[in-house]
């Protein structure tokens, strides 16, 4: 339920900002990130939406409930102003080291092969933030192409 409301929320406030003629499509679409064993605890991953110009166009998910280590997500946060708004109703548990986390959104045909990119801010306890550790354009060409993360993120994929 939460993923659904998550991909509800987008696809409205993409339609609206859009301006799209009538309702918009949605397709499942699962995201896939898989950690590095890096030694440390649990990653706080945000996964956000920006549109061609790299303006916030919106959240996806947020793994990780502590809302104290939101600010180390620094491109989300400054994005959101740290907003939790952005993110009620689809957060999960940090991701561990070595560990992957896939979910399975609804989201609008009009987010692929427009311009917009998906990004993922990544922060661990007591080490090193990765702000827009993984940037991808998101293109019906690109599913089911891994991309490799600069620091916690071994691989992330998406699939239609």
């Amino acid at each position: 339920m939460k993923s659904l409301l998550a991909a509800l929320a987008l696809t409205t406030a993409l339609t609206t900002a859009l301006a799209l003629p009538g309702a918009a499509q949605a397709r499942p679409v699962t995201l896939t990130t898989t950690l590095n064993t890096y030694g440390g605890d649990g990653a706080y991953l945000a996964l956000y939406v920006t549109d061609a110009s790299g303006a916030y166009k919106g959240s996806l998910w947020m793994a990780g409930g502590k809302s104290k280590y939101y600010e180390h997500l620094r491109d989300w946060y400054r994005a959101t102003a740290g907003n939790t708004a952005e993110i009620n109703g689809i957060t999960g548990a940090s991701v561990g080291a070595g560990r992957q986390l896939s979910i399975t959104l609804d989201l609008s045909d009009a987010l692929f092969d427009a311009g917009y990119e998906l990004h993922i801010d990544a922060a661990v306890e007591d080490m090193r933030d990765s702000p827009s550790e993984i940037v991808v354009p998101l293109t019906s060409a690109g599913a089911g192409k891994p991309a490799r993360g600069r620091r916690y993120i071994s691989s992330f994929s998406y699939d239609m």
